[in-house]
C-alpha cells in the first residue's frame, strides 16, 4: 500500500529503506538516475561542464546524472578518462580511424608508432619477394 501510495517502483526498495532507517543509518537525498537510461548525446563542452561539476561535488554521479539527463554509467566513464587523459580522454573518437587521429596517451604513440614499423616491415617484405621473382625470370630466360 505506501509503494502505491508514494509511488515507490518495487517493495524491495521500501524494505531495504526501512532497514537502513532501523539500524540508525543515513537515507541518501537522491539517487542516480533511471536504470538502462538512453545514452545522450553530448558535445566536448557539455561533457566536459559535467566532469568538472561532478568532480566538484566529491564524484556524486548519481546526482550530476539527473541534474544533466544522462545516464550515471556515462557520467563515470567521462569522470575516469578525464582523470587518466585529461581533456583529450572526452572527445568521441568513435567511427574514426585510429591512425587518422592524434595520440592521447604514451601507450597510445607506441601503438601507432609499433603499426607504422609493422607497414613499412611488410612493404619492404613485398618488394624484396619481387625482387626475387624478377631476378628468377631473368635467370630462367638467359640460360
Amino acid at each position: 500500500d505506501i509503494c502505491t501510495k508514494y509511488g515507490i517502483r518495487s517493495h524491495r526498495q521500501l524494505s531495504d529503506w526501512i532497514k537502513v532507517y532501523n539500524s540508525g543509518g543515513i537515507l541518501k537525498t537522491s539517487t542516480g538516475g533511471a536504470y538502462m537510461k538512453k545514452a545522450k548525446n553530448t558535445t566536448l563542452d557539455e561533457r566536459l561542464k559535467i566532469v568538472t561539476d561532478c568532480l566538484a561535488n566529491d564524484k556524486n554521479y548519481g546526482a550530476m546524472a539527473l541534474k544533466y539527463d544522462c545516464s550515471y554509467q556515462q557520467v563515470r566513464n567521462w569522470v575516469i578518462r578525464y582523470e587518466k587523459m585529461g581533456q583529450a580522454g572526452l572527445e568521441d573518437r568513435r567511427g574514426r580511424r585510429i591512425a587518422s587521429l592524434p595520440s592521447r596517451t604514451p601507450e597510445e604513440e607506441l601503438r601507432d608508432k609499433i603499426a607504422e614499423l609493422e607497414r613499412r616491415n611488410l612493404d619492404l617484405q613485398m618488394e624484396n619477394d619481387l625482387l626475387k621473382k624478377v631476378r628468377e625470370l631473368e635467370r630462367g630466360r638467359y640460360l
